[in-house]
């Protein structure tokens, strides 16, 4: 049989066996085996290692795609020294991600600019490449949903989805406030995962501040309860990270 034979049957074979990697790869499979004179075995056991790694960051991908991020941020291109003191305490333990497998909240708490969603979007993409399902949305998007949902009839749906997430990400919390049925739509919907799922709230208000957001005292103090329970509290409050990170790569170079 020519080679050109075997390569088009490979070519079927790994279309009808859903094996994109063997059949976009081919080529150069072949010719590394040839070139080490692989042994059979070995040969086989190459391919279908090339077959499963494709197929982990195919789905690694698909997660971080369905994560919803606006930017993609990674936590190895954080500058440390940069960050606010409390921030570089508490960055090693949340990056192993045992606050996912525990259910614990974390609250990155501070003014604008310090670094709270780099953090957070960071450890999505970690969460994400570990194998678990992450959802990034902003609240004031989330509430737009919320209400549009529950006009539509389907919030139960959205409901029923989000409180299956892994980890959800709820970012810039408290950059608008809401009206009464804006805030118990958002109690609700966060008070599903309490004591079940992570979640990671970056905000700029401290708890003592939410009643501004949602003004009701009563509902404030009920969901601070449900989401600072054995939640890990980040102080992010100090210089702004954006703007080291903006001079350190030139950009304030003529303003200085």
């Amino acid at each position: 049989m020519s080679t050109i034979n075997i390569k088009q049957q490979v070519t079927e074979l790994s279309k009808s066996l859903r094996l994109p990697s063997i059949r976009n790869q081919y080529d150069s499979i072949i010719n590394q085996a040839v070139q080490e004179s692989t042994a059979h075995d070995k040969f086989l056991l190459d391919v279908l290692r090339i077959e499963a790694e494709n197929r982990i960051n195919e789905r690694i991908k698909s997660r971080i795609r369905s994560a919803g991020f606006h930017r993609k941020m990674y936590i190895e291109d954080l500058v440390r020294e940069d960050l606010p003191d409390d921030a570089r305490k508490h960055l090693p333990g949340l990056i192993g991600l045992e606050f996912i497998q525990n259910e614990r909240n974390v609250i990155l708490s501070g003014n604008p600019g310090t670094g709270k969603t780099h953090i957070a979007i960071g450890l999505g993409i970690k969460a994400c490449m570990a194998g678990y399902k992450v959802l990034f949305v902003t609240v004031p998007r989330l509430i737009t949903q919320l209400r549009e949902s529950r006009s539509e009839r389907t919030l139960r749906v959205i409901e029923s989805r989000f409180e299956k997430y892994d980890l959800v990400i709820c970012d810039e919390f408290g950059y608008i406030s809401f009206d009464k049925q804006g805030a118990e739509l958002l109690f609700n919907h966060l008070s599903l995962r309490t004591g079940k799922k992570a979640t990671i709230i970056t905000t700029n208000l401290s708890f003592d501040r939410w009643t501004d957001l949602f003004g009701d005292p009563v509902l404030t103090a009920a969901l601070v309860d449900r989401i600072a329970h054995r939640a890990i509290l980040v102080n992010m409050n100090g210089s702004s990270y954006r703007v080291k990170e903006t001079r350190n790569l030139g950009g304030l170079k003529n303003k200085s």
